[in-house]
C-alpha cells in the first residue's frame, strides 16, 4: 500500500447511558489518542473523530429506571463523557453525537441509498409484543427462565449466568419488563442486510485480504464468523427512540443502533467540516476524507466491537458504494480490575470523572500505567497496588528523578543556563561513555518509532522509559557532582549531554504524557520543541536559559491507594447480578430418587476452543473413559482454552443433548459459582481415571 495522504482515525462511539471507566480508556480512547499524537508529530494530516452513541434499548431502559426522558439521559452522559476525555488529554478533532440533525439526516440518506439499490431484504417475522404497553419488545425488554441452566433472570438475547446465546422465543415463561405480563407473538416487518450474500461477493473477498496485515486477535475473530457463514441481520427495530426509518410503510420503526452508530463517524466528520469550512468547500473536504483511496481509515475499538467494524460496517460501506473501507482495525482486548471483570451494573469500576476528582493532577500517571498494561493481545489487569508501584518505581524514580537531577544541577552549577562545551574537550573516557549512552538512546527512539508505526503502543512507551533509564545511567556513571571541583569541562560536557537527553524525552513525552510534556517544556523554556529535532545530536543550544525546575511526579502514598481500594469495595453493588448466585437461597428439597437420576462422571479435557460469535462460550472435548464428548460451556470469561487442556472435571453425562450455536452439546460441566458470578471447576482432590462415577 502506498503511503496515505491523510489519516481518518476514529474511536468507538461511547454509549451514553453511563460514565466512562478505565477499561474504556485503556481499550480504545488512550491508544487512539497516542497514535493520533504520533501521526501529528511526524507531520501527517489527521482527523480524530468520535462522539456519543445515543440510541438503542439500554438508553430507554435507563430513562424508565430514572424516570426521565431518553434525551435527558443522553444529554447528561454526553457532557460527562466529553469532559472526562478532555480531562485526560484525549484530543478529538471533533466530538459529536448521534442525536444531532446532521447525524439523523446522514443515517437516513445512507439507509435510503441501500434501500433504493435493492440491498435490503424485507422479511415478516414474529416478535414478542406487550399488549398492555402496546409495543413490540426488544430482546432486552424480555426476561424468562434459561432453558439450559434454569436462571430465572435470563434476557431475550443471552443468559448471563451460563453464557448461552438465546432467542427470546427460547425463554421459558417469558415476561415483559415493561408490564410484567407475558408477551404475545405478533407479526412485524423489518429490513435485513443479507450478509451471507455479501460475504460471497468479489468485493468482500477482496476486502478481507486486508485481514492478513491486521492483529491476530482481529483476524481470528473475523475468520471465525466467516467460517461459520454470515446470516442476514435486521437493520431496523420496532422502537420509538432512534433514527426513524425513512420509508412510508415503516412508521414506529427506527434504524438498528448498530446500523446508525458507525454512520456516526461519517456524520461527525461532516458536521465538523461544515462548521469549519465556508460555502461549499466542506463538500470537497468531505470527499477527500471519506471518498478518496489515499485516505487511511483506522478504527480504534474494543474486542466486543470487532465484528461490527471489521465486517458489518464495511459491508454497509461497500454496498453503498461511495465510501472508503477500513485500512486497519487495531482492537484491544479487555481490562480487568483487581482480578475481576469490570462491571458497570455492580459498580466495579474506576470511573474517569471520579479519578479526576480523587487524584487531581495525576492524569498522566493513569495514562502511563494503562499504556504499560495495555490489553493489546490479551486481557490484562489493573490493580491499585500495581499502579502505585509503576508510578513510584518508574515515573518518579526513573523519568522524574533524571529530569529533576539534571535541572537542579544545571541551576546550581550554571544558574539555569546550558553550558558551552569546548571544542577541544578530549576526555576519552567520558566521550566513550557519552557515545555509548547516545547509541542506546537513539536505538530506543528508533524502536519507539517502529512500534508507534505498528500501533504497538505498550512497547513504544517502554522504549520511551528506556531513554530515561539510559540518561540516568549516564548521569550516575559520570558523577558530575564529584568532578565539579576538579574537572569543570567534563561537568559541562555531562550537563550539556544530559540536557539534550531531557529535550529528547520532552519531545517524546508529548505522545504519551501530554500534561507532563507541557510542564516539562516550561521547565526547559522550550515550547517550540518538535519531533523533527528528536534525533538531532544537539537540540538545546549553549547559553539557552532554562525555566524553573519543578517535580514532575509525586510519590503515590500507601494511604492514597488504600483509600481507593476501600472506595472500590464499598461502592460495589450488593445486588446479585443476573449471572451471579445468591448463596443464601436454597432450592426446594428433592428426594434421593431425584438425585440418583443424575449420572455424574469425572472427565478429562482433551481440547478446547472458542465458539464463534459467542464471547462467553467454549467448545470442549472431554474424555469420559468409555467415550469422548463435545460440550458447550459458558466459561470463556474465566478460562482461556489453552489453560484447561488436561484438567479433570465433573460432567453430567445423562443430560439430554442440545444444540447451541449449531453445535450439539452432549452434557454439562459442573462449576462452582460464588455470589459475584465467578466460576471454578468442580474437580477431584487427587488424580483419578476418566469415567469414574461421582456419588
Amino acid at each position: 500500500m502506498t503511503e496515505p495522504k491523510r489519516y481518518l482515525v476514529t474511536a468507538a462511539l461511547p454509549y451514553a447511558n453511563g460514565p466512562v471507566h478505565i477499561g474504556h480508556l485503556a481499550g480504545c480512547y488512550l491508544p487512539a489518542d497516542i497514535y493520533v499524537r504520533y501521526l501529528k508529530a511526524i507531520g501527517k494530516d489527521v482527523l480524530f473523530i468520535c462522539g456519543s452513541d445515543e440510541h438503542g434499548v439500554p438508553i430507554t431502559i435507563k430513562a424508565k429506571k430514572e424516570g426521565i426522558s431518553p434525551q435527558q439521559v443522553v444529554d447528561k452522559y454526553h457532557e460527562m463523557m466529553k469532559n472526562s476525555f478532555a480531562g485526560f488529554g484525549i484530543e478529538f478533532t471533533y466530538y459529536g453525537r448521534t442525536t444531532s440533525k446532521v447525524h439523523h439526516d446522514t443515517a437516513q440518506e445512507f439507509f435510503k441509498t441501500l434501500y433504493d439499490k435493492g440491498v435490503f431484504k424485507e422479511e415478516i417475522t414474529q416478535q414478542y409484543f406487550d399488549e398492555k404497553a402496546k409495543q413490540f419488545l426488544a430482546d432486552r425488554y424480555i426476561t424468562g427462565t434459561c432453558p439450559r441452566c434454569g436462571n430465572p433472570g435470563a434476557y431475550g438475547d443471552q443468559c448471563e449466568r451460563c453464557g448461552t446465546s438465546l432467542n427470546a422465543t427460547d425463554l421459558i415463561n417469558p415476561k415483559s419488563t415493561l408490564s410484567g405480563d407475558a408477551p404475545v407473538l405478533k407479526e412485524t416487518k423489518n429490513w435485513f442486510l443479507p450478509m451471507g450474500d455479501i460475504q460471497q461477493s468479489e468485493a468482500f473477498k477482496k476486502y478481507i485480504k486486508r485481514f492478513d496485515n491486521w492483529k491476530s486477535n482481529i483476524k481470528g475473530q473475523c475468520q471465525s464468523w466467516l467460517n461459520e457463514g454470515l446470516q442476514s441481520r435486521a437493520m431496523t427495530r420496532d422502537l420509538d427512540w432512534g433514527v426513524p426509518v425513512p420509508l412510508k410503510d415503516a412508521e414506529g420503526k427506527v434504524l438498528y443502533v448498530w446500523f446508525d452508530a458507525p454512520i456516526g463517524y461519517i456524520s461527525v466528520t461532516k458536521e465538523y467540516l461544515e462548521n469549519k469550512a465556508q460555502g461549499t468547500k466542506h463538500k470537497a473536504l468531505f470527499k477527500d476524507w471519506w471518498q478518496n483511496d489515499d485516505t487511511a481509515l483506522i478504527h480504534f475499538i474494543g474486542k466486543d466491537n470487532i465484528v461490527f467494524h471489521a465486517i458489518i460496517f464495511p459491508m454497509m460501506l461497500m454496498t453503498h458504494g461511495d465510501y472508503i473501507l477500513p485500512t486497519n482495525v487495531p482492537a484491544n482486548e479487555f481490562l480487568n480490575l483487581e482480578g475481576e471483570k469490570i462491571s458497570t451494573s455492580r459498580n466495579w469500576a474506576v470511573w474517569l470523572h471520579e479519578y479526576l476528582t480523587d487524584m487531581p493532577g495525576r492524569q498522566d500517571e493513569l495514562r502511563y500505567v494503562l499504556t504499560s498494561i495495555a490489553p493489546e493481545t490479551k486481557d490484562s489487569d489493573f490493580s491499585w497496588k500495581d499502579y502505585q508501584t509503576r508510578v513510584n518505581s518508574e515515573l518518579v524514580a526513573i523519568f522524574g528523578n533524571f529530569v529533576n537531577r539534571v535541572l537542579t544541577l544545571s541551576d546550581k552549577y550554571y544558574n539555569g543556563k546550558i553550558p558551552n562545551v569546548s571544542a577541544a574537550f578530549n576526555d576519552e573516557k567520558l566521550i566513550a561513555a557519552q557515545q555509548l549512552a547516545f547509541e542506546s538512546i537513539n536505538q530506543s527512539l528508533h524502536q519507539m518509532r517502529e512500534n508507534l508505526d505498528a500501533v504497538k503502543l505498550r512497547d513504544a512507551q517502554a522504549e520511551f522509559m528506556n531513554v530515561a533509564r539510559a540518561g540516568n545511567k549516564y548521569l550516575a556513571d559520570s558523577e558530575p557532582w564529584k568532578l565539579i571541583k576538579t574537572g569543570e569541562e567534563s561537568v559541562k560536557r555531562i550537563m550539556f549531554d544530559s540536557l539534550q537527553i531531557c529535550a529528547k524525552l520532552c519531545i517524546a513525552a508529548d505522545i504519551f504524557l501530554p500534561h507532563t510534556a507541557a510542564k516539562f517544556k516550561m521547565m526547559l523554556n522550550a515550547n517550540e520543541l518538535s519531533w523533527k529535532e528528536l534525533f538531532n545530536e544537539n537540540i538545546l543550544p549553549a547559553a539557552h536559559q532554562l525555566g524553573k525546575a519543578e517535580i514532575l511526579y509525586k510519590q503515590v502514598e500507601d494511604e492514597e491507594v488504600e483509600k481507593q481500594i476501600q472506595k472500590l469495595h464499598a461502592s460495589k453493588s450488593t445486588d446479585v447480578p443476573a449471572q451471579a448466585y445468591n448463596l443464601s437461597e436454597v432450592k426446594s428439597a428433592i428426594t434421593y430418587d431425584d438425585f440418583s437420576k443424575l449420572d455424574l462422571r469425572i472427565g478429562k479435557i482433551l481440547n478446547a476452543e472458542a465458539v464463534a460469535k459467542a464471547d462467553k462460550l467454549l467448545k470442549v472435548t472431554v474424555d469420559l473413559g468409555f467415550e469422548k464428548r463435545t460440550i458447550i460451556s459458558g466459561i470463556a470469561e474465566y478460562y482461556k482454552p489453552e489453560e484447561i487442556i488436561g484438567r479433570l472435571v465433573t460432567v453430567v453425562v445423562n443430560l439430554a443433548p442440545r444444540k447451541i450455536r449449531g453445535v450439539e452439546s452432549q452434557g454439562m460441566l459442573l462449576m462452582a459459582g460464588n455470589d459475584m458470578g465467578k466460576l471454578l471447576f468442580v474437580t477431584p482432590e487427587t488424580a483419578i481415571e476418566a469415567g469414574s462415577v461421582v456419588k
